[in-house]
């Protein structure tokens, strides 16, 4: 697989496919579309979001905004036309929402924006999940991350792939009580221990486009936290 990315890259860079973030001002989003320009893989770049971002660096210059009310999404619809590949990063908590807020945002904002993309000819959609997403969980957390991930199944994209990492290695902005203890904890352990529980968000990113420039066989693709860790690190994403 090493040997074959530059050359996978390379000829998906061939095909100007255009690509959408949803979500790309959290943690996830953000370095994805920061590993996207670097990668020079899309031809054009649109981020669709409920605000609009400011960013100083040159590279983010030829970026597309897109601003939405996400509760008011179909009056939107435009903002999701003509995209090849969309990811979608979006997601809240608990605590920062309520349980209501939670719901709205990572099952019916996530499938509206999905059913949207597929109405208006996206391809190739990647939904950033959880491990241990179950719709019959008695975790809402879980319950959420499995209902949306069959819900946006049934919309039956020419490619739907699923991303369920464990604990996230990032450094958040905002705070979350207890989340860097867990990735204090997670760093320390031994790597083969580790890859199975948790991944660094740069991982999860290039998994993502290392999956996505490589065909894909089958029509839903689910992919759990080692398969992350293996695919994002089969090396390290150059610049072209």
């Amino acid at each position: 697989m090493t040997e074959e990315l530059p050359k996978l890259r390379e000829e998906f860079r061939m095909q100007n496919k255009s690509v959408f973030i949803l979500g790309a001002s959290g943690e996830t989003g953000k370095v994805l579309l920061k590993e996207i320009l670097e990668q020079s893989l899309f031809s054009k770049v649109t981020l669709i979001g409920r605000r609009k971002l400011t960013f100083e660096e040159e590279v983010y210059k030829n970026v597309n905004q897109e601003v939405v009310d996400f509760e008011k999404l179909d009056d939107y619809a435009a903002a999701f036309q003509g995209h090849d590949v969309g990811f979608c990063c979006l997601g809240t908590t608990r605590k920062k929402a309520g349980a209501d807020g939670f719901v709205r945002v990572d099952r019916d904002y996530v499938l509206k924006s999905a059913e949207l993309a597929k109405a208006g000819g996206c391809k190739h959609f990647n939904l950033l999940s959880s491990r241990g997403a179950d719709k019959s969980s008695n975790f809402l957390y879980l319950q959420v991350k499995g209902e949306v991930e069959a819900k946006v199944e049934e919309l039956e994209f020419d490619r739907y792939s699923i991303f369920r990492p464990g604990v996230l290695l990032c450094d958040r902005q905002e705070s979350r009580p207890g989340e860097w203890l867990v990735r204090k904890f997670f760093s320390s352990l031994p790597e083969s221990w580790a890859s199975t529980h948790s991944v660094p968000v740069v991982t999860v990113v290039r998994a993502m486009l290392n999956n996505a420039v490589r065909p894909g066989d089958k029509k839903v693709e689910l992919l759990e936290n080692k398969a992350i860790y293996a695919l994002g690190k089969a090396d390290e994403a150059p610049k072209p």
